[in-house]
């Protein structure tokens, strides 16, 4: 009886879940760190920039290289290999005197998550339960929630004082190890097929039908995405030099409050229509991040958390629209090449705005930097309202839905 619960489609899905969670919180363990780096090693903006560069250029290498190898190997032995990564860089961590550890660790912490993105998000879709929205939202919102339980857990131990630069990662190397068995003792999905080699050549992997959807995706992804970088890399300093809160926790509080609630926008517009989904979304989206900074403009802390908490579902609502049309005609073995496409696409866009944020950080307020980011919000609404389209076969899956 244990056995059979432990090769269920059930089991392999909370396993996966759980994973791709884990792996997320270990990339967000340093954040609340950065203003302890920054006070005690001398750590600048550009450094955090280049952190927050590091990281995604990691994440996109292993997207665009390692992204449909789960497809020749199986889910899970790349499953394993994102959660080892993550291990590794967390061993890193450990020890952060300068800016080069802390590098090195980013780009190996954005490895396991470009892994995570492909290997772990499409084991999720092959085991989810029956229903269209179901997978679309795990996976746009398990990132999230993974980065807020690591950031305010981090937090929470830097606030108390215990071996401040060891134990968050050490908790965190304690969780990966539990998820690897867990996935060791999942069934597998996809069995092992040759064409691993060509599977490493850089590719655009998406459904015929599901291309003429990309375009207004891409612009979605590239503007949350990039809000998401900006609060990864300049959400403790916002915390300290807009807000005026010099502790850690209200750090990690800032940072997550984007994050967080991308599982209850996920879950508000699951029965939704992708595109009309798209549309609202982003109008809050932009709604929200305007309040966000005329909170940082007033210094006004709750009003800023409570402007990214609605920012952050409005985020998680557009993510699980643009995911769920392009899943809508992917089959088992293009899942994990679509959630390639769809994060690499993202990476990209939150590297290129967190490199460009922090070289006008050089010359400009945070604030003012955040105000670009409020306007690429803005053209991106207008094009969402003017391009979103549903996919072709959206009428069989509202059908499917309905009689579910």
């Amino acid at each position: 009886m244990r056995r059979g619960i432990v090769k269920s489609r059930g089991f392999a899905f909370a396993a996966a879940t759980l994973s791709l969670c884990a792996v997320f919180a270990a990339s967000a363990t340093p954040i609340p760190l950065y203003a302890i780096y920054r006070a005690e090693d001398g750590l600048t903006y550009a450094d955090l920039s280049l952190t927050a560069v590091s990281y995604f250029a990691g994440a996109i290498t292993a997207l665009l290289i390692f992204g449909r190898l789960s497809n020749h190997l199986g889910r899970r032995p790349v499953a394993l290999l994102s959660l080892a990564l993550a291990g590794v860089s967390c061993g890193i961590l450990l020890d952060v005197p300068s800016a080069a550890p802390l590098i090195g660790g980013r780009v190996l912490l954005g490895l396991a998550c470009g892994l995570a993105s492909s290997a772990i998000a499409a084991f999720i879709a092959d085991n989810a339960p029956p229903s269209p929205w179901l997978a679309p939202a795990i996976t746009s919102s398990g990132p999230m929630v993974g980065l807020t339980i690591g950031a305010i857990g981090s937090g929470t131990v830097i606030r108390s004082g215990q071996m401040v630069h060891t134990l968050p990662y050490l908790i965190v190397m304690g969780v990966l190890a539990v998820c690897a068995v867990l996935v060791l003792m999942a069934r597998e999905t996809v069995p092992r097929r040759p064409g691993v080699l060509a599977s490493l050549r850089p590719a655009i992997a998406l459904p015929e039908k599901s291309r003429r959807l990309f375009p207004v995706a891409c612009c979605i992804f590239a503007a949350t995405w990039g809000l998401g970088g900006f609060y990864q890399a300049f959400g403790p300093s916002m915390a300290t030099d807009l807000l005026g809160a010099d502790d850690a926790l209200v750090s990690a509080a800032v940072f997550s409050s984007l994050m967080a609630p991308g599982a209850i926008g996920g879950a508000l517009v699951g029965r939704v229509p992708p595109a009309r989904a798209q549309r609202l979304g982003m109008i809050c989206f932009a709604v929200g991040l305007t309040c966000v900074l005329l909170s940082l403009r007033a210094a006004a802390v709750l009003p800023f958390l409570a402007a990214s908490l609605a920012t952050g579902i409005a985020q998680g609502a557009v993510l699980t629209a643009s995911i769920r049309g392009l899943l809508a005609h992917a089959t088992m073995t293009e899942r994990a090449g679509v959630f390639s496409v769809i994060f690499a696409t993202s990476y990209c866009g939150a590297a290129f705005s967190s490199f460009v944020a922090g070289q006008l950080a050089r010359e400009l307020s945070l604030l003012q930097v955040a105000c670009g980011f409020g306007a690429l919000a803005g053209l991106v609404c207008v094009i969402t309202l003017v391009a979103a389209r549903n996919p072709a076969c959206f009428q069989e899956c509202a059908a499917e839905e309905n009689a579910a």
